[in-house]
């Protein structure tokens, strides 16, 4: 299974967004506290819309308390990173992290400098300092999706929301 891990996020929109593409994605979620918002914040309302309902989601009091009882392995993404997010190979049998840090200055570089092994960067031009957290995660996820093949995702299928010949049916007027 793949698990997103946000350290101490602070935007409550990314992480709406990043909750909603873990429920299309079937990833599980997991926030390190503390958090620059409220879970039953207003602002959470919109970007996670009524995902909430279908999110597997763990709250953790620390980065210690998350790790203490995980098994699988972990990538630390961090514009500091050597090798980039296509460079590793996330499939076989274990849980695969993705860890990333706070919208304002990433993770902490000791924990970085205790992983270099496993940091991940994406690929950008020298002109911006990082993308966007809930672009991020989803940069590296559906790289992970690719390398898996996928699973129990509708990657054939027709849409299962408007029909099956949505449009093929569809008659020109939106």
């Amino acid at each position: 299974m793949n698990h997103i891990v946000l350290h101490e996020p602070l935007i409550p929109q990314n992480t709406g967004n990043i909750m909603r593409t873990c429920v299309a994605t079937g990833a599980r979620l997991h926030l390190i506290k503390p958090l620059g918002f409220s879970l039953d914040d207003k602002h959470m309302r919109r970007p996670a819309l009524d995902y909430m309902r279908d999110l597997e989601l763990d709250v953790h009091e620390s980065f210690e308390a998350f790790i203490k009882h995980r098994r699988g392995r972990f990538y630390y993404i961090t514009r500091y990173a050597e090798r980039t997010h296509d460079g590793f190979d996330y499939t076989g049998d274990e849980d695969v992290f993705f860890i990333f840090g706070k919208e304002t200055t990433g993770l902490p570089k000791a924990l970085l400098k205790d992983n270099l092994e496993t940091c991940v960067r994406i690929p950008m031009t020298d002109k911006t300092r990082s993308l966007n957290l809930s672009n991020t995660v989803a940069v590296v996820l559906y790289e992970a999706l690719r390398q898996q093949g996928y699973p129990n995702l509708h990657t054939h299928e027709p849409d299962t929301l408007k029909g099956k010949d949505f449009l093929k049916n569809h008659n020109g007027s939106d």
